[in-house]
């Protein structure tokens, strides 16, 4: 794994935070690449941000003080599943490529194994996503199956590759 750039910041996102997580949510690319829907408002991301309880934690990316990434950790609350865990992710369209997703990452990642004892840490990312395959694969995420038809996404189904990294 690679160390994030030094002067990206990842902590846990507050609700001040709500109105630059939309915009960076609501960017095309992050619309393109994620299952968010376009044109999502504010109140909706915060009814979303204050529905958040011990099992979800939101963390975003800050560079120069501004927010240009979001990424969440989602804990399965069954018994049988309890030990896995999901992440959903995106960066502002204007950061992409200046290391913010590997920051993101390596925080997750750090929370996942050091803190949550997590062993399974598993994603869905559309097939077609060769930037973020890319990512996730330089933190241990390996390929488990390619899901059809996944998803609605710009007028066309799109596949999905299930990924996920086990906990040594």
């Amino acid at each position: 794994m690679t160390d994030p750039p030094p002067e990206i910041v990842v902590r846990a996102a507050e609700p001040s935070d709500v109105p630059a997580m939309t915009e960076v949510l609501n960017q095309p690319r992050a619309v393109w690449g994620t299952l968010q829907t376009p044109l999502m408002s504010e109140a909706m991301r915060q009814k979303r941000f204050d529905a958040t309880d011990h099992n979800n934690r939101a963390l975003v990316a800050v560079l120069d003080g501004r927010v240009v990434g979001s990424i969440g950790l989602h804990r399965e609350p069954w018994h049988r599943r309890i030990h896995a865990a999901s992440i959903g992710m995106a960066v502002h369209d204007g950061f992409a490529g200046r290391g913010v997703g590997s920051a993101m990452m390596a925080a997750v990642v750090d929370m996942a194994d050091r803190w949550w004892n997590i062993k399974r840490l598993e994603l869905n990312v559309y097939a077609d996503n060769a930037r973020a395959i890319a990512l996730y694969e330089r933190f241990g995420f390996e390929r488990e199956g390619l899901l059809r038809a996944y998803a609605w996404r710009d007028g066309a189904y799109v596949d999905s590759l299930a990924m996920a990294r086990l906990a040594l």
